[in-house]
């Protein structure tokens, strides 16, 4: 049997031995799990020693030479698989570094190509956008050919209230089809968008309205979370309020289950006005405009808005579909991410639709709605292919259900890999899902202001499904990577250091910050404009394959020696009771900084903490060794995370400091850091600090 499926292998090239013999249909499902248990234990190392060995059926070493060597040719031929409304004059400007320009002279429509293109090829039929909602026990399904005629109508009621090419309109909406009608109709005519995240309150809000200054503001009169109703008008209203800027105005979706109420004047209502509405045409712009603004994290000092030019947008994204997920037109792809992150904006809307793909907007949590087998519900009953999550959703669905039986329930022939990023993922976590799905799960690594990812594992250039445990893959063609040391020097092989690209840096990047081009110049580059700063942390190994660590920030300073929060925090999940953990630099008068682990329990663990502390201490010990001064852990009920799921580490070694410290507007439970901080006066840390206003 096992000759039969490494057999298998061989034909599907990288493919697991399980995966094939699930796709060949050659079991039964309850054979099939039987076996799994079997292969993984054999194929993990046979697999990816036999792919290391036939290593010319990779295109990954010669597409990424070529990428470097000849980016022009690169990316000029990679712009074929998108429609100009006219050629572009030059595929590369790199000569006012860091300003790199991507095909200067051309003109395109973002909406055209991600839309009115598929229509014409025959796609008018295919499901364009699936919205699944488990908190309103709701599925819609929306055609290509429907989704252009809501987009070409709603871009019509945004000409209508003055809206043109150049302005910006804020979108203020919760996880439904109506946001990504909005991002669409303001790409069809020009208008820059700019989507904010719909858990953010009005102060966070007003921000951003001050700095975009939005002609329009389309928001929704609720969005849903588990038990209660987030009343967005009174919210939005507030933030119009406190803003020096004001929308000329305000086109509000109502829900079934809560009306708004209207401010004369100022709202309308988007079913009326789309009653009414004439449809819109797209408009050609320069390649080199933005599509849209996309904040980043917090609201200090001057706001950060990523700026998003439409050419190097739009090509990037196509090019991603197929050379790093492995999707081909039609399939149905899910990224598990919110709109108002760049993954949403990404994967959500831009890449899948341009590449004539099946989107799915989940308005829903991976536990709780109603239970930890969602994600799974949702990749059986819609034939899901790929998934994109962060680390922390798996972390939450191990939690609750550590031997996978729910994912038992939902079994899916179609599934064939999932994907992680947004935070460090570690090995258990990934030899979990690994065990429980019986497919790829692959790491890989970007960023906002990168817009697609910077290190994958690029399933379409055939690249090993199974790269080195901890690793986010090697870098995808067109971003030149290298790990730096203090001294601006390469570092060994697996030393820490910081994280660069050399520049010219590929189609999709962000342009600058909007209005703050000496800030893009100053903040992300170097001195020399050679290179880009992640100002992340990590490490290169001798085959290329970068391991993303922790941001550079969270490296901790042990009497001199560099530790990686992400490092000490994969040592600390080797304990089999931890569902999910965080470790934080505590300042020391002898060794300068001592580590401190925050620990989460697995729900069904009752032993004593003292105990789990303990051999939670000795475990670094045993992996990490006494160099990494890790004498002090406690057990926390949870930790401060994002909505995306990054747990706020540079608040929680604030307060632990006695630092003054904000709690960050995207934290989704906040009374964790009170929780945490009487766990920490219960063993006797004193110097703590409170939030201020």
């Amino acid at each position: 049997m096992a000759s039969l499926l490494l057999n298998t292998c061989r034909f599907k090239h990288l493919l697991s031995a399980s995966t094939c013999l699930r796709q060949y249909h050659q079991v039964t499902p309850t054979k099939y799990r039987t076996l799994s248990k079997y292969l993984r234990n054999i194929n993990y190392s046979v697999c990816r020693n036999f792919s290391k060995s036939v290593r010319l059926a990779s295109e990954y070493d010669e597409v990424f030479r070529e990428s470097l060597s000849h980016p022009e040719e690169f990316w000029g031929e990679a712009a074929e698989k998108i429609t100009w409304h006219k050629p572009f004059e030059r595929v590369l400007d790199h000569t006012n570094p860091p300003f790199t320009k991507w095909f200067v002279g051309g003109e395109l429509n973002t909406c055209y190509n991600a839309v009115d293109r598929n229509v014409e090829n025959g796609l008018g039929e295919e499901v364009a956008l699936i919205h699944d909602s488990p908190v309103t026990n709701t599925v819609q399904h929306i055609t290509y050919n429907e989704l252009l005629e809501q987009v070409s109508y709603f871009a019509g009621v945004l000409n209508k209230f003055g809206v043109v090419q150049g302005d910006r309109v804020l979108i203020y909406m919760p996880m439904i089809p109506q946001a990504v009608i909005t991002m669409l109709a303001c790409s069809r005519i020009g208008a820059i968008h700019s989507l904010v995240f719909g858990g953010f309150a009005s102060k966070e809000l007003s921000t951003r309205i001050n700095h975009a200054k939005p002609k329009v503001i389309v928001s929704a009169s609720c969005g849903i979370e588990p038990g209660r109703i987030v009343d967005y008008k009174p919210l939005l209203s507030q933030a119009i309020n406190m803003s020096d800027h004001k929308p000329y105005k305000c086109v509000i979706y109502d829900r079934p289950m809560k009306k708004a109420s209207y401010e004369d004047g100022l709202d309308v209502s988007w079913e009326e006005e789309m009653s009414s509405s004439r449809p819109h045409d797209c408009v050609p712009v320069p390649a080199t405009d933005p599509v849209y603004l996309l904040y980043t994290s917090g609201t200090t000092g001057t706001p950060k808005a990523v700026t998003r030019p439409t050419g190097g947008h739009a090509v990037a994204l196509f090019w991603t579909m197929h050379n790093i997920y492995g999707i081909k037109p039609g399939e149905v792809w899910w990224a598990a991410s919110d709109l108002g992150w760049v993954v949403g904006h990404s994967y959500i809307c831009y890449a899948p639709l341009l590449h004539g793909n099946t989107s799915i907007i989940y308005e829903g949590k991976p536990v709780g709605t109603p239970d930890c087998g969602a994600f799974f519900r949702v990749i059986k009953e819609h034939g899901v292919v790929s998934l994109f999550t962060a680390p922390t959703a798996l972390r939450a669905i191990r939690r609750e259900d550590p031997n996978g039986e729910m994912i038992k329930n939902y079994y899916s022939d179609t599934f064939r890999a999932l994907f992680v990023a947004g935070e460090h993922c570690d090995h258990e976590t990934m030899d979990w899902a690994r065990e429980a799905l019986g497919v790829p799960i692959l790491d890989h690594w970007w960023q906002t202001e990168t817009g697609w990812p910077i290190t994958a594992t690029n399933v379409g250039l055939g690249n090993d499904l199974y790269p080195p445990s901890g690793c986010t893959g090697r870098p995808v063609p067109g971003w030149d990577v290298k790990v730096l040391n203090n001294e601006g020097h390469e570092t060994a092989p697996a030393e820490l250091g910081q994280i660069v690209v050399k520049l010219p840096l590929p189609p999709g990047f962000m342009s600058t910050l909007w209005e703050n081009d000496q800030k893009f110049a100053d903040l992300y580059f170097t001195k020399d404009r050679k290179y880009y700063d992640t100002m992340d942390a990590g490490t290169c190994d001798k085959d290329g394959y970068i391991a993303v660590m922790s941001r550079a920030d969270d490296v901790i300073n042990v009497a001199g020696h560099r530790l990686s929060s992400g490092a000490l925090e994969e040592a600390m999940l080797e304990h089999s009771d931890l569902a999910e953990c965080a470790v934080i630099g505590i300042k020391d008068s002898l060794k300068g900084h001592v580590p401190l682990g925050l620990c989460v329990l697995k729900a069904d663990i009752d032993r004593p903490h003292r105990q789990i502390v303990t051999e939670v201490v000795q475990t670094i010990r045993d992996t990490i060794g006494p160099v990494a001064a890790f004498k002090r852990a406690v057990v926390v009920k949870k930790l401060p995370k994002t909505k995306s799921g990054k747990i706020s580490r540079s608040t929680l070694m604030a307060m632990a400091n006695g630092q003054p410290f904000k709690i960050p507007p995207t934290i989704e439970q906040p009374d964790a850091y009170e929780e945490i901080r009487e766990t920490l006066e219960s063993i006797g840390m004193t110097k703590l600090s409170r939030p201020s206003l």
